[in-house]
């Protein structure tokens, strides 16, 4: 039985929660220790960070989000942004994330998802992956790096599929298209990896109101639905998100 959860996403910019649209003009949206123990008492499932800096002098920073957070909440959390090495994934599972999120570095060397999942575990693994609506690839999307900067020509299902095959415990997709538009998820992008690859499959840029939560795990085929957004400017509530997923016949956990 498929149980879906409930992950909100904070962006983290030198220590503050941020969120754009279409990964730009980002505004402060708060304290991410703080956030993240609003979101634990609510009920969400897991919380995700993602150090959108993630330069060598933000490390500190973020490693001291962490290591707060982990004080802090008592559900699973993922970090992700800037993890090159199993060194890096070592010190932020040490600090106490239960997971670690590889993006660009991986899409650089895949064997880095091989390398971390060896060493801890493929339920240590998130592979994240940034894509957008191309002509340039056989299944409609192409996978981009660096924060979404750079284009790479890789088709979204076949990286996807690798991934998988180098050891990932779950695939957080992020449509750039849909990112911080509200216009709910890109329901053909998550058909096409969820159709396709064995592992869950995280929903992640555009969701807007309940019915896109919704529309995520019964149209998209999502295991897990992440927002922002509606999340951090409080137009929705972690408790209101699991109610319309009840109603709507879906097994959610924590229900």
């Amino acid at each position: 039985m498929r149980v879906i959860r409930i992950i909100p996403c904070l962006d983290v910019d030198k220590g503050r929660v941020v969120k754009g649209i279409n990964f730009v003009d980002l505004r402060d949206a708060g304290d991410p220790v703080e956030l993240a123990s609003v979101y634990n008492q609510q009920g969400a499932d897991e919380i995700v960070f993602l150090d959108i800096t993630a330069s060598s002098d933000s490390r500190e920073t973020l490693y001291e989000v962490v290591r707060r957070t982990a004080e802090e909440i008592f559900i699973p959390f993922t970090v992700g942004g800037g993890i090159r090495s199993v060194e890096d994934a070592r010190q932020i599972l040490r600090l106490g994330a239960d997971k670690v999120s590889l993006n660009t570095a991986a899409v650089i060397r895949p064997d880095l998802i091989s390398d971390v999942a060896n060493e801890f575990g493929n339920q240590c693994v998130v592979v994240a992956i940034d894509a957008r609506r191309s002509e340039a690839t056989s299944c409609g999307f192409e996978v981009f790096t660096h924060g979404g900067r750079e284009g790479t020509g890789l088709s979204l299902l076949e990286w996807s599929k690798k991934a998988v095959e180098k050891g990932a415990g779950e695939i957080l997709l992020t449509s750039m298209d849909r990112d911080g538009t509200k216009d709910g998820f890109d329901i053909e992008m998550l058909k096409t990896v969820s159709q396709e690859v064995s592992v869950p499959l995280i929903a992640s840029g555009g969701a807007g109101r309940a019915k896109d939560m919704v529309d995520g795990a019964l149209l998209g085929d999502a295991d897990a639905l992440l927002a922002a957004s509606i999340f951090h400017f409080g137009e929705m509530t972690v408790p209101e998100v699991r109610k319309e997923l009840l109603k709507a016949g879906l097994t959610v956990r924590g229900a």
